[in-house]
């Protein structure tokens, strides 16, 4: 047996992985998601979203890339795994992203092959919009100034393609690297954690979708979930994922706050 067949749950509901059907829209994320989806539609070049590690950038921004539709915007996400990445790759990446079939190998033909395909999409009607996560991993100067490149091609009234970075706050020192590029960020969001009561709300919704049909947390426990984890969004989920594992081993129909203090405890979160 495991825990979700003891607590009747169809799924586990405090997993880590993005999945929009567990999607939880708080305001301070909608208020983000909003600067983002403007910046994009008015083509402003260049937007950061910096928030700490577990705030929830990934999730803003596949929930941002599901709003971009088809019709009306060409949008792609790239996620940086490394810190070693170079200026090259990252143009035959954005190259393929955006559509241009058969990447050139020299650097002067993709940005040819890029500026055409940009163009094209202009003239379609179409907006191009780049969303990269974990961009705090672009880190060598060549690359912001790649970056800095891309916002020079435009039309008149227009650019042609917007950027949307989200990054750990490191980001912010490595668009410094290169000053002209720091000085186009158009729009500049922070995300913050969750409030004890949005913390609350986000774990109910949470197992409500994951199929819970009674109250498994009581009002002290989600308040002890909401401290232990300081409202960041990934702690949340750890805690709940064990503080449900524990329950079960333990056979307990209820959570109560000892518990939640162990798990914390047991994860090295206590102060």
């Amino acid at each position: 047996m495991s825990y979700e067949q003891f607590y009747q749950l169809r799924e586990q509901p405090f997993s880590n992985t993005p999945d929009p059907r567990f999607y939880f829209e708080v305001d301070h994320h909608t208020d983000v998601l909003a600067r983002m989806m403007h910046a994009v539609d008015t083509m402003k070049g260049l937007a950061v979203v910096i928030g700490d590690v577990g705030t929830g950038k990934t999730t803003l921004a596949r929930r941002m890339l599901d709003r971009l539709d088809d019709e009306a915007y060409e949008s792609a996400l790239l996620v940086i795994i490394h810190s070693a990445i170079t200026a090259e790759w990252l143009l035959r990446k954005i190259a393929s992203q955006i559509g241009v079939e058969q990447v050139a190998e020299e650097k002067v033909a993709i940005l040819s092959q890029i500026y055409q395909r940009l163009v094209e999409l202009h003239e379609a009607g179409r907006k191009t919009v780049v969303l990269i996560d974990e961009a705090n991993m672009l880190q060598q100067r060549e690359l912001m100034e790649e970056l800095r490149g891309f916002l020079n091609l435009e039309v008149p009234g227009s650019k042609l393609i917007t950027f949307i970075l989200f990054g750990l706050p490191d980001l912010e020192s490595n668009l410094a690297l290169d000053t002209p590029l720091a000085q186009r960020v158009a729009v500049k969001c922070r995300l913050t954690a969750l409030k004890p009561e949005a913390t609350k709300a986000y774990i109910r919704h949470r197992l409500k979708v994951a199929g819970a049909t009674r109250e498994l947390f009581a009002e002290d426990v989600l308040s002890e979930i909401a401290t232990g984890s300081q409202g960041i969004p990934r702690l949340i989920n750890t805690i709940g994922d064990n503080v449900l594992l524990e329950g079960y081993l333990l056979k307990r129909e209820r959570i109560d706050v000892a518990l939640v203090k162990g798990v914390v405890r047991d994860l090295g979160l206590s102060a």
